[in-house]
């Protein structure tokens, strides 16, 4: 079983505090730089360079992709500020599949409400990933974050 740091509180806490659940306006009061780019194959990524937090979006992305990747890289910013996944990747033997898993939980609890789960309670996991727009495994992730965070349905 994955184990999930305790995004609801965080999530509840943000939204609540800057009126928003928009991934880019969060980024924006909280003084992380949003920069679109050129990444090649790369969606985005989070770095934090003379202690200025940045998040760089892939200009390729349409405006979905750009949003789940912008949600991601905050939950790199807020959950795994110092952590380097790229480095980690390429320059050492250090798994980042935990920090990834939870960054895509972050951004599909970002995105995804209880309340739009609630609304589409009836659909199955295929159903709904085609509804909301994401992969059935992303959707399957956000579910699994649903079903521990609720004490009834």
């Amino acid at each position: 079983m994955i184990i999930i740091l305790d995004f609801k509180e965080t999530i509840s806490r943000l939204t609540k505090k800057y009126n928003t659940s928009d991934p880019f306006e969060l980024a924006n009061a909280l003084k992380i730089v949003v920069l679109f780019e050129n990444l090649g194959t790369i969606n985005g990524y989070y770095n934090n360079p003379f202690r200025i937090k940045q998040i760089h979006i892939n200009n390729t992305l349409d405006a979905h992709e750009a949003a789940f990747t912008c949600a991601h890289e905050l939950g790199h910013a807020i959950f795994h500020p110092n952590a380097s996944t790229p480095f980690l990747r390429s320059k050492t033997m250090i798994s980042v599949d935990k920090m990834e898993t939870e960054a895509n939980a972050f951004a599909l609890n970002l995105l995804i409400s209880d309340h739009m789960i609630l609304e589409n309670i009836n659909y199955t996991t295929e159903q709904l990933a085609r509804i909301l727009g994401y992969s059935q495994s992303l959707i399957e992730l956000r579910l699994r974050t649903f079903s521990l965070n609720q004490n009834k349905i």
